[in-house]
């Protein structure tokens, strides 16, 4: 009896999640490509283990101006989402200048590092 109740839970686990990934202001200073890193999601996240298995359980798409929007029909992770934004970057060679920040549930966002001129300190030495 114990195996029809797992079974039976199994089945009724419609989990829906979206995440969207927001790359306005690379995207916006011409130096992130949108629709290469779109591609780069298609071809490396994993269903059941297995690379290009998306079927119809991840839908990966463009919303909006320099916005990605995933939306997975399986359990699936935000870090995950966020380990492949990192991979891409530095596959890209802009890991040292972009960072993925997630500014809520859901929501990751690249952000240029903040860089703070320090001329004024090395005047008064």
């Amino acid at each position: 009896m114990a195996p029809a109740v797992s079974a039976r839970g199994r089945k009724a686990q419609k989990v829906t999640k979206k995440f969207v990934i927001n790359a306005s202001q690379p995207v916006n200073d011409k130096i992130f490509d949108l629709s290469a890193f779109e591609k780069f999601l298609h071809d490396r996240i994993k269903v059941e283990g297995r690379v290009g298995n998306l079927g119809d359980k991840i839908v990966i798409s463009q919303s909006g101006e320099g916005k990605i929007e995933v939306v997975a029909h399986i359990p699936f992770s935000g870090r995950y989402l966020k380990y492949l934004t990192k991979k891409y970057l530095k596959k890209q060679q802009l890991r040292d200048w972009l960072r993925v920040v997630s500014t809520s549930k859901g929501v990751y966002e690249l952000r240029f590092y903040n860089v703070v001129n320090e001329e004024g300190d090395e005047e008064e030495e």
